[in-house]
């Protein structure tokens, strides 16, 4: 049986990845270890508490001998690094924290592993760490990186950290980049569950600048799969782009959006641009597609729409999630913008 440590795995992305191994793979126990920050969240988990696989315990990557504790105790051979401070807005706004559960937390689970002989080491890393695209091409594992925020610095960091084990020590690792994200469970501080919520709220949608910004879109559950692959069959010491193969600007997303909630183009609204913003991000995903076949298996409009009924059928968790602290989050980021 695989025994595998999930860091932030009350998360968005894992949560949907520890949802799915235990769903999907009846030989793999988790340990679920999350801080449970404003972003880390149980109702994510729902349905998962109890089962006979899953064990979650509250620690901060940052406390070693707590990871220790984790790793001698349940004896787990894999590592997977999802936990990070991730928004970019908040980055700009208060970068220390993201140094600190970046990158000391990656190093305090880097030293965990090599001390212990843990067999592979899965770090969960970002297309934002190559920096930004003009209108043609896309990133490849050989793409220089070259991060424009603190979020993605950081991530930067943690991978160099990474890698500089493996070639060290000879730790077994892998790092895989994605593209953006979406699906359930995502913490509306993001684009997408933002929009859904204001539109369902006929609130006004916040646009950064010209809303021309262009993403490449991934479902989250395609990202869970890839992720799967990579730990299982992927060659150490290697780096994955995951990408959707969905490349879409900001303004064509939130107009989808509106147009399937039958709600107004006039709730959009352009607000002052974030520093620093990058132009475009576009993912080959070539590697990972030859070497592991594996493909994103839902396009952009199927995972919209999974996404939409989503929030429209959890009205009660996202209720939750928007507090007062995120009330003032909004009001601070949008208020004067």
């Amino acid at each position: 049986m695989r025994r595998i440590l999930v860091t932030g795995g009350a998360g968005f992305i894992g949560s949907n990845f520890v949802r799915m191994v235990l769903s999907e793979q009846k030989d793999c126990f988790i340990v679920n270890l999350d801080k449970l920050t404003y972003a880390g969240n149980l109702e994510n988990l729902l349905g998962f508490e109890d089962h006979p696989n899953h064990k979650f315990i509250r620690a901060d990557i940052c406390d070693g001998a707590a990871v220790t504790d984790v790793i001698d105790r349940y004896h787990i051979d894999s590592i997977i690094n999802f936990a990070a401070e991730s928004h970019v807005d908040r980055s700009i706004t208060g970068p220390k924290i993201f140094i600190q559960t970046n990158v000391s937390g990656t190093l305090t689970l880097l030293e965990a592993a090599r001390e212990k002989n843990v067999a592979r080491f899965v770090q969960i890393s970002t297309d934002e760490v190559y920096g930004s695209l003009g209108a043609e091409g896309k990133f490849t594992e050989d793409t220089s990186l070259s991060p424009n925020s603190p979020y993605s610095a950081s991530k930067a960091a943690a991978d160099h950290l990474v890698r500089a084990y493996g070639h060290t020590w000879g730790l077994k690792y892998n790092i895989t980049r994605c593209s953006n994200n979406y699906g359930p469970y995502q913490f509306p501080e993001k684009m997408i569950p933002l929009m859904i919520n204001n539109a369902l709220n006929d609130s006004h949608l916040p646009v950064y600048g010209d809303g021309l910004y262009v993403r490449d879109w991934l479902y989250v559950y395609d990202h869970c799969t890839a992720v799967w692959k990579v730990l299982t069959e992927g060659r150490p010491q290697q780096t994955y782009n995951i990408g959707g193969c969905n490349e879409k600007t900001n303004l064509e997303v939130i107009e989808l959006i509106l147009e399937r909630l039958d709600k107004p183009k006039s709730l959009i609204k352009h607000v002052k641009d974030r520093p620093g913003h990058d132009r475009r991000y576009a993912i080959d995903a070539g590697r990972i597609m030859k070497e592991l076949s594996w493909q994103p298996s839902v396009t952009f409009e199927e995972g919209i729409n999974r996404t939409i009924d989503w929030y429209l059928e959890n009205t009660d968790w996202l209720g939750h999630v928007v507090s007062g602290d995120y009330k003032r989050y909004y009001d601070s980021m949008y208020a004067d913008r």
